[in-house]
Parts: structure tokens; sequence; C-alpha cells
């Protein structure tokens, strides 16, 4: 069984940015089938709240379109695979992953203010 993440504001389509995001939807997989969606509302954003929250709720892998460095690093740490560079339809994204067609571009998402773990949203 695996739990994967995606941030979604829409519940269509991946955000940008996972923290901003309003809400993450979970899909639980086994034996490459969905066999259960179900959304979680995140705490508010600070520096390594999400990786713990989401490894707290047994996800292993979050798909989604940017982040910084410092936040991959403590996904990583926290057992829980990083897919970078998705966009657009969460359903179809997910069949790619499934599928194993879908690789991370490896780009973290990089902004004028620097690090994204130490700003405030």
């Amino acid at each position: 069984m695996k739990k994967i993440a995606f941030p979604t504001s829409n519940r269509k389509s991946i955000d940008g940015h996972f923290g901003h995001t309003k809400e993450f939807v979970i899909y639980t997989v086994e034996n490459n089938k969905v066999v259960s969606e179900t959304f979680l509302t995140p705490p508010k954003h600070e520096p390594g709240v999400l990786p713990t929250f989401l490894s707290d709720n047994g996800i292993s892998a979050i798909i989604t379109g940017g982040m910084g460095a410092m936040a991959v690093r403590l996904f990583n740490l926290n057992n829980i695979e990083v897919i970078l560079g998705a966009a657009g339809n969460i359903e179809e994204v997910l069949n790619e992953y499934l599928k194993g067609s879908l690789l991370s571009t490896g780009s973290s998402c990089s902004h004028d203010h620097g690090d994204h773990e130490h700003h405030g949203h």
C-alpha cells in the first residue's frame, strides 16, 4: 500500500507550490490501483511542518509543481518520495505516476526571497 499526496486548491489540478495549497488530495494505492481518495487540510505553513504532517498521515510520495531544496530534504528525511515539476489535472498525473512514466524534473522552485523554509507565508 502506498499513499500519494497532491497539493490542490480546487480538487482538480496540482498547485504550483505545495506550501500555498488549501488542501492535499491523498490517494491510497494498492497493486497500482486507487482504493481510496481523501482530502487533508494542512496546518499553517511553518518551516518543517508539512513534511512531518504528511509523514504522520502515512504519505509515501508527494507530487507537486515545486518546492525549495530544504523542503525536499525534509520530505526525504521523513521517507517521502518527492516528484517535482508536475502540473495539470491530478488524475492524469496520478495515472502517469502509476504507469511509471512520471519523472521528477528535479528542479527545486526558486524565488528572489531565498529558501522557502525560512520565509513567512
